[in-house]
């Protein structure tokens, strides 16, 4: 096992992400990204943060906890800077260098095999309240940027209990606890917003959307599809019940 420590998670971010894969060749290249998306924001979060990470072409850029690298891949074409995905989940790393051509590791945010100062900017969406360690996972950000260098962040919070089960292997930080979090890590935050995590192109939602389809037909009686559609569903349910919001931030490493 890797950080992502229950068999759901597992499920949802390495199993399904081989499956993921396996759908995006059936269906052709123009899924790849919606598809690697998902999970991560939508279009236009993700262009909220690339507007305001100070990216040029060439920049170095990582991706912490990058899932199958859809965002990176974004960023990699909207922005011509040069992503490195780390991803715990083997399956995962697979497909983003499969699907994207990507430079991919497999690494824990807590342990990333960078030396210090090796990035212009950084990424991590939707990753930190999976991560038990979060202190850690942004402290070793923190170290492989270069001073000045921006942060990039989506962050599920919740500022009060929770209305239905938490998927397992989540721990949701508040918006104040995860300021705190910076702040230690040597981060200082300069912008935030709310997400809309609806707010994409229509033909990248029916992109992902076949995507889905196809990773169903193919799997839907496998017992970890199951799973992860459980694991993915409590989120669903969080955020429509406004227990979780969608929190995007950059901060500037001080």
């Amino acid at each position: 096992m890797t950080e992502l420590a229950s068999e759901a998670m597992e499920a949802e971010f390495d199993t399904v992400a081989g499956w993921t894969e396996e759908a995006v060749r059936a269906l052709g290249p123009e899924t790849a990204i919606p598809a690697g998306c998902r999970g991560s924001g939508s279009e236009g979060a993700l262009r909220w943060l690339a507007d305001r990470l100070e990216l040029r072409p060439g920049s170095r850029v990582l991706d912490s906890g990058a899932g199958v690298g859809g965002p990176a891949a974004w960023l990699a074409a909207e922005r011509g800077v040069r992503p490195v995905c780390a991803e715990p989940m083997v399956a995962a790393v697979r497909a983003s260098r499969r699907m994207f051509g990507l430079r991919s590791v497999v690494a824990l945010g807590q342990q990333l095999p960078f030396a210090d100062g090796s990035f212009d900017a950084a990424e991590c969406l939707g990753v930190l309240d999976t991560m038990p360690d979060k202190a850690g996972a942004l402290g070793e950000l923190r170290r492989v940027l270069v001073d000045g260098a921006r942060l990039g962040l989506l962050v599920f919070v919740a500022d009060g209990p929770l209305t239905s089960p938490a998927p397992d292997g989540n721990e949701f930080p508040s918006e104040a606890e995860t300021r705190e979090l910076l702040a230690a890590a040597g981060f200082e935050v300069i912008d935030t917003a709310e997400a809309d995590l609806s707010d994409s192109p229509e033909e990248w939602t029916r992109a992902a959307d076949a995507v889905d389809a196809e990773v169903a037909r193919r799997h839907g009686g496998d017992p970890a599809f199951r799973q992860a559609e459980e694991n993915s569903g409590r989120v669903g349910r969080l955020l429509a019940d406004g227990a979780l919001r969608p929190w995007l931030a950059v901060a500037v490493a001080v």
